[in-house]
C-alpha cells in the first residue's frame, strides 16, 4: 500500500521549485513567441497555451535585427488578449543571447535542441523537418514547461568563459603540434625523440632540437651538425635557450641531442626519402607549438586576473591540488557556482553523475549520464591528476574506490568519482565563502549552520 504521508524527496522538491519559477514566467495566461534561428532566416511562431499558432512570420535579417520582428510579435500578442508573453529559442550559438538582449521588455525561455529534435517525430509520426515546423514546436515545449530559464551571466564571468574557451582551442592547438611532432620525428630521426625522458617538458630539449632544424633546413642532411662540431653546437643552443623561457640548459640532453645528429648510424634511422620533408615540417609544427603555448600563457593569466576580480583566488587554492589555473578552467565552464541549487546540480551539468538503471528489483549497472558539458568534464578530469598527488582527502577516497572488496571500481572510473567530488567541493568553498578544511571535506568535523550545507555537499 502507498503510504500518503510519505515527505517528498530533495529531488521532488527541487523539482516542484523548479517547475514553480518556469511558471511564474509561464503563466496560463501567457502567449508565447518562439524563434527558429539561423544565419540569414528567422521563423516566427506566435502561440497560446495550447499551443495554437495564432500568427506567424518569415524575417530574411541577422539575429541582430529582430528588434523589428519582436515587436510585431508582443503587438500581435496584445491585439489577441495577452496580457504578457514569454520569447523562446533554442540556445543556438550566440544568437539567442542577441535575442534576449532585444527581448527585454518580454522574458526568455530556452529549449534544449535535444528536446525540439525528438520532438519532431511525436508531432506528427514522422521525421519531417522544416523551421516552420520547429518554431511551432519549441512554443509547444515552452507550454509544457519543458524548457529553463538562461543564465544572463555577468561581464565578469561572461569575460571567463570566453577567456576559457581560448584557453581551450590552445590546449587542443598545442597538443595537435606535439603529437605531429612526435609522428614526424619518428618517421625521419626517431633518436632524438630518445634524447630525453620527456622532450617536450624539456626546454633544453626544444632548444637543441630547435638548432639542429634550422641548421639543417630543408636539405634533411644531419651531417652538418657533425661537421659543425660540440662547441659550436653547444654556443647556438645557448643563445637559443632565452627564446624557451630559461638560460639554463641541461647538458646531459643537449648532448644527448648532438650525439643522435652525430652519430651516423643513429641520424640515418628513419625513413630517408621522408627525412628532409618531415624535418623541414618538424619546425614548422615546433613553432606552433612554440606559438601555442606562449598565448595559453598569456590567457591563463588573464583567466587568474578575472578570478582575483571576482575575488575567489585564494578560496579555490585552498583546496590542495587544485591550481588558480586548473579552477579557472572549470569555472569558465560552469559560469557562477552560486546559480546552482546545490553542488550536485553542478555535477550533474558536468554530466558526471551516475545514471540510473533500476526496474523493480532488478538493478543493472551504471554509469555517468555523459550530458551537460564536454568541456566541463573535461576541466575537471584533467584537474584530478594534480589532485589526487596533493589532495589527502580526494587522494583517500581514490584508494578507497579502487581497493574496497564490494564494487571495486577501475582506477578511470574512481577518477571520475574525484571528478565529481572535487567539483562539489569547489561548489562548497564558493558557495560558503569557506576555505577547504580537510575534517570538513572529510565529514568528522562539527559543522556551523552556514557551513552545513557546503560541508555536506563536499563530503
Amino acid at each position: 500500500m502507498s503510504n500518503p504521508s510519505r515527505r517528498l524527496s530533495r529531488g521532488d522538491r527541487r523539482r516542484n521549485d523548479r517547475l514553480a519559477a518556469l511558471r511564474a514566467v509561464v503563466t496560463r495566461e501567457t502567449a508565447v513567441l518562439a524563434f527558429d534561428l539561423a544565419a540569414d532566416k528567422q521563423v516566427c511562431a506566435l502561440t497560446d497555451q495550447d499551443s495554437r499558432v495564432l500568427a506567424r512570420r518569415t524575417v530574411k535579417a541577422k539575429a541582430w535585427q529582430l528588434r523589428e520582428a519582436v515587436g510585431w510579435g508582443l503587438a500581435q500578442a496584445a491585439a489577441a488578449g495577452f496580457s504578457s508573453v514569454v520569447v523562446a529559442c533554442e540556445p543556438t550559438g550566440h544568437r539567442w543571447r542577441v535575442l534576449d538582449q532585444i527581448a527585454a521588455e518580454a522574458r526568455l525561455v530556452c529549449v534544449q535542441p535535444l528536446l525540439v529534435r525528438r520532438a519532431r517525430e511525436s508531432e506528427d509520426f514522422t521525421h519531417n523537418k522544416s523551421d516552420e515546423t520547429d518554431a511551432m514546436i519549441i512554443a509547444r515545449l515552452v507550454t509544457e514547461l519543458r524548457c529553463y530559464l538562461p543564465e544572463r551571466a555577468e561581464p565578469a564571468w561572461a569575460r571567463l568563459r570566453h577567456l576559457g574557451a581560448r584557453r581551450g582551442a590552445l590546449v587542443t592547438d598545442a597538443t595537435a603540434a606535439r603529437l605531429q611532432v612526435t609522428d614526424l620525428l619518428e618517421c625521419a630521426w626517431p633518436a632524438a625523440l630518445q634524447a630525453a625522458g620527456e622532450p617536450f617538458k624539456s626546454k633544453s630539449w626544444l632548444a637543441a632540437i630547435t638548432v639542429v632544424l634550422d641548421r639543417v633546413g630543408a636539405t634533411g642532411d644531419l651531417t652538418v651538425i657533425r661537421r659543425w662540431g660540440w662547441t659550436r653546437f653547444a654556443t647556438a643552443v645557448r643563445r637559443e635557450l632565452p627564446r624557451h623561457g630559461t638560460t639554463r640548459w641541461h647538458s646531459g640532453i643537449v648532448r644527448a641531442v648532438f650525439d643522435a645528429a652525430a652519430d651516423p648510424a643513429r641520424a640515418e634511422a628513419g625513413v630517408a626519402s621522408q627525412r628532409a620533408g618531415a624535418l623541414e615540417r618538424t619546425r614548422f609544427a615546433l613553432a606552433d607549438l612554440a606559438h601555442a603555448r606562449a598565448e595559453k600563457a598569456v590567457v591563463e593569466a588573464r583567466m587568474v586576473e578575472v578570478l582575483d576580480e571576482l575575488g575567489l583566488t585564494t578560496l579555490v587554492t585552498s583546496i590542495p591540488g587544485l591550481s588558480a589555473v586548473g579552477a579557472a578552467a572549470i569555472l569558465a565552464e560552469t559560469g557562477d557556482p552560486t546559480r546552482f541549487t546545490s553542488a550536485r546540480a553542478l555535477v550533474k551539468h558536468a554530466g558526471l553523475c551516475p545514471r540510473d538503471n533500476a526496474s523493480g528489483a532488478y538493478q543493472g549497472k551504471t554509469g555517468i549520464s555523459g550530458r551537460g558539458r564536454p568541456q566541463l568534464r573535461l576541466a575537471a578530469w584533467r584537474a584530478v591528476w594534480a589532485a589526487l598527488r596533493n589532495n589527502p582527502v580526494l587522494a583517500a577516497r581514490y584508494a578507497h574506490l579502487t581497493g574496497r572488496a564490494d564494487n571495486k571500481l577501475t582506477k578511470t572510473q574512481a577518477r571520475v568519482a574525484v571528478a565529481g567530488s572535487l567539483l562539489r567541493q569547489l561548489h562548497a568553498v564558493i558557495t560558503t565563502g569557506t576555505a577547504w578544511d580537510p575534517a570538513i571535506a572529510s565529514g568528522f568535523k562539527p559543522q556551523s549552520r552556514e557551513c552545513a550545507k557546503g560541508a555536506a555537499a563536499a563530503a
